[in-house]
């Protein structure tokens, strides 16, 4: 992550308990192979470890936050310790009682550093660890308090039924109320959402209307995408996974992640200063989640600029704009190449309503 949001910002709490884009279309979008060698903001680590799903030679993990890096390693010692079930429960996708007994069982697998921020934090143990986030706090308090005053609970639960297009589009008619209308732009608002969700530094660079892009995407995901399909809707609505689990959990990646996380290594540190002691042609492929919505165009253009430089060539960059529009400029045209029918065909696909773009992006 870039190192002027690490001074302007506070990261030493959890901001995202969870990674919040769509693991499903990332995968899609860098295609890992076995001899690639990935870089991947580590967040949550939920899409770090999709990425290890596939089987690549190495996955570097990097944040600028202890915090976040904290959530990694807690995942890693998951996968390596514990079974299916049981990983779930500690990572709070299921309800459990045991979660404190869990974790002492994945702390000795912890470092130091990560051992003393759990071990400060047993509410967040206790909460599940993916339920702990200033982010996730923001989006359950619209579950269980905004939404109530909207839609009765039986509405709310039938927004989960299996539905074609056009029962769907039926149902959203229903659902898109002025209620609906008035405490959507309300909640994510600019104004709350930096105070509530997002740190107000997260903000610098947009423009427009914050809430009115979020409701026409709310819109695409509950009508010509399947809400019962969705783990990003299911989590607000319920506050833990219901059928519907993301990529990194779903059962069928459990034994694929546990048996690559040999090939994962993390460092809390920088993109760029990182980037300084990697040799050309090191990467195949970037995850980079939405960090450029934090950078003014000019250092989102030296780093798009870096990344090249540190990547072999056909090494695939795969990125998000929520608010901040951000592409390849004209003047890294012979550097990098826009993939826009993939990234067109993927956004489509995308769970995650709070992005306005997706984008991906070749190495020349």
């Amino acid at each position: 992550m870039a190192a002027d949001i690490g001074v302007r910002a506070d990261f030493s709490r959890i901001r995202y308990a969870q990674c919040w884009e769509d693991a499903d279309i990332l995968v899609a979008a860098l295609a890992p192979q076995p001899e690639h060698t990935l870089l991947s903001i580590a967040s949550a680590g939920d899409n770090t470890l999709a990425l290890l799903a596939q089987g690549p030679r190495r996955v570097v993990a990097l944040d600028l936050s202890p915090a976040q890096i904290a959530c990694l390693e807690l995942r890693v010692a998951a996968y390596r310790r514990l079974d299916y079930p049981e990983m779930l429960a500690l990572l709070g996708a299921r309800p459990s009682a045991r979660r404190a007994d869990l974790y002492a069982r994945c702390r000795p697998y912890l470092s130091l550093d990560a051992q003393r921020f759990w071990d400060a934090h047993p509410d967040l143990i206790a909460a599940g660890i993916a339920n702990s986030g200033r982010f996730e706090r923001y989006l359950r308090l619209f579950g269980t308090r905004i939404l109530p005053l909207i839609h009765s609970h039986r509405t709310r639960m039938a927004l989960l039924t299996p539905r074609s297009p056009a029962q769907r589009a039926q149902f959203y008619a229903v659902w898109d109320n002025r209620r609906w209308r008035a405490f959507f732009r309300l909640f994510f608002s600019r104004w709350v959402m930096a105070r509530m969700g997002r740190a107000p530094e997260f903000f610098r660079y947009v423009q427009g209307s914050v809430a009115d892009r979020l409701l026409q995407r709310a819109q695409y995901a509950f009508t010509v995408l399947d809400p019962s399909a969705n783990p990003y809707l299911q989590w607000i609505l319920l506050g833990h996974h219901g059928p519907a689990l993301p990529y990194a959990l779903r059962p069928e990646n459990f034994q694929p992640i546990r048996a690559h996380l040999d090939r994962l290594e993390w460092l809390c540190a920088p993109l760029e200063r990182y980037l300084e002691s990697v040799p050309s042609g090191a990467f195949n492929g970037y995850n980079l989640s939405d960090i450029f919505e934090y950078l003014d165009l000019p250092a989102y253009h030296g780093l798009l600029a870096r990344l090249a430089d540190a990547a072999q060539p056909g090494a695939r960059l795969a990125y998000w704009n929520m608010l901040a529009p951000r592409r390849r400029p004209d003047a890294l045209a012979d550097r990098l190449r826009p993939l826009s029918d993939l990234a067109t065909a993927l956004y489509a696909q995308d769970k995650a309503f709070f992005y306005s773009a997706f984008v991906v992006e070749e190495v020349c």
